[in-house]
């Protein structure tokens, strides 16, 4: 097929392969993709972002070496020199490229809007936010595939709806490709992050404030560190909203994000696990209340309430998606779970000596699970190694199986790197607030009274079980015998240092 002089030149003839040759991958990619199922978050990369590039500078190589070729054969024939180039469909040579390079266009124009289409998505996708910097977002991943959240995109709660914070999340990316690249990200990642999208512009996209549920009846069954591993139960009413529906968001725990007020806070620490500054206004009646924790100010402190923050849903549910539980929980869950048995004496305390510690990677926390979960009852209950060695193998698995969804070293990333706001067991959450010490000029109090969220109905041991009846609740029992501490301490100053 005869073709214009001035593609025969070597940038042209590199081009031309170049595009073919990544055109030709692509296809062949994407149909193993689509009809065979192969491949992983990677192939997406290289066909819809890594290899579109290679194309696309491939097909700019071609008019660029026609250009430099017609420029030099300009030069050595000064005479033949014109201001614009000349398309004379009667030569052969330029009618065949002209219908080559229409026809290819239309081609490229389709497998491009395809392209950008699939890419688009691709780029939106589980696998692409969680599996392409497997190092960096493996805690992120594991942790969201364990949430109530796994059928949501990562996309819908970190970047939402609208070509905006599309543009926005893109741009943002650019430096975090940068930092994984070059290895300049932290570990762990620093949060909170601060720009992100606001919750009420993501979240009640499903969570409609005004539509909460009623209360909710929550059980949590835990088991006590010693011989018997003692199952220890406790059954909680949580105000979640109003006691009925026809009162709304005026009471509850969700009163916090009530349209009819607003509260803001200055947090006194950089993770926001110190807060000695709330402001509630009334956007009915006008009321203004601002509370200073008492601990925090000694009357020389001004506050910037530029600074302010309106408290959202995120305050509370910061870990609604990625939360790391502490050995503690995962260890009673698999109790629970019978994935652990309690006919071993002592298992828990066994187990949380060892899962307590920290370890350089995973795979030296699971070998120092198995040697000092065996050499503790090498020590203490031999008899175990011998009659209940399935038992125990079966345990350790399930310890290696519970840090291995928790607790990543790589990136020193466990619950507490990650505190969660939600409660007052292992971190402050509610108590940064709600603790006796925030304080108006008129003597108004923030009150730490638990029957302000829920209420308990039933606690204690199996067959020894303590019940409330009709609308009354309980009194806690602390299950070891710490007298009334809990009632002037806070849960946090013992559980954060158990763990």
């Amino acid at each position: 097929m005869k073709l214009p002089h001035s593609l025969r030149n070597w940038t042209s003839f590199l081009g031309a392969l170049l595009a073919t040759f990544s055109l030709t991958l692509i296809l062949f990619l994407f149909v193993l993709n689509l009809v065979f199922d192969a491949g992983s978050s990677y192939l997406g990369l290289f066909i819809y972002i890594i290899l579109p590039v290679f194309l696309v500078i491939g097909l700019v190589l071609i008019p660029v070496g026609m250009l430099f070729k017609q420029k030099k054969k300009e030069i050595t024939d000064v005479s033949q020199e014109k201001d614009w180039p000349v398309v004379d469909f009667n030569d052969k040579g330029i009618r065949n490229a002209s219908i080559i390079f229409l026809l290819g266009t239309v081609v490229i124009v389709i497998l491009s809007a395809v392209g950008s289409y699939e890419a688009f998505h691709y780029t939106e996708s589980v696998q692409f936010c969680g599996t392409l910097c497997h190092k960096v977002m493996e805690p992120e991943y594991v942790a969201y595939h364990q949430s109530s959240h796994e059928r949501v995109k990562c996309v819908e709660c970190h970047v939402g709806s609208g070509a905006d914070w599309y543009v926005k999340s893109k741009l943002s990316g650019l430096y975090q490709v940068y930092s994984v690249t070059f290895n300049k990200y932290s570990r762990p990642i620093e949060t909170p992050i601060h720009n992100l999208r606001p919750a009420r512009e993501t979240c009640e996209e499903c969570h409609w404030p005004q539509k909460f549920y009623d209360h909710k009846v929550k059980m949590k069954r835990s088991y006590l560190a010693n011989e018997e591993t003692t199952e220890w139960d406790i059954q909680m009413l949580m105000k979640t909203s109003a006691s009925y529906n026809a009162h709304g968001l005026a009471e509850g725990i969700h009163w916090h994000i009530n349209p009819e007020v607003k509260i803001e806070y200055i947090a006194g620490s950089a993770n926001l696990e110190s807060i000695p500054w709330v402001r509630y206004t009334n956007l009915k009646t006008g009321e203004v209340y601002t509370y200073i924790d008492t601990d925090s100010d000694n009357g020389s402190v001004v506050w910037d309430e530029s600074k302010a923050k309106v408290m959202d849903c995120i305050d509370c549910h910061n870990r609604p998606s990625h939360n790391y539980q502490p050995p503690q929980n995962f260890i009673d869950d698999a109790i629970t779970a019978g994935k652990i048995s309690r006919d071993i004496p002592d298992i828990k305390m066994a187990l949380m000596q060892v899962l307590v510690q920290d370890f350089e990677s995973k795979d030296s926390a699971f070998a120092q699970i198995d040697f000092q979960v065996r050499d503790y009852y090498d020590l203490m209950y031999p008899e175990v190694l011998e009659e209940k060695e399935e038992l125990l193998k079966l345990a350790i698995a399930a310890a290696q199986e519970g840090y291995s969804r928790n607790i990543f070293p790589y990136m020193k990333v466990k619950w507490s790197a990650y505190p969660n706001h939600l409660g007052h067991l292992e971190t402050p959450g509610c108590y940064r607030c709600h603790n006796d010490r925030h304080k108006t000029t008129a003597g108004r109090v923030i009150s730490r009274d638990c029957n302000l969220c829920h209420e308990i109905k039933a606690q204690g041991i199996p067959g020894m079980m303590e019940y409330a009846y009709g609308n009354g609740s309980l009194e806690f029992i602390h299950p070891e015998d710490i007298g009334d501490a809990w009632k002037t301490r806070f849960c946090s100053d013992c559980h954060y240092t158990l763990y």
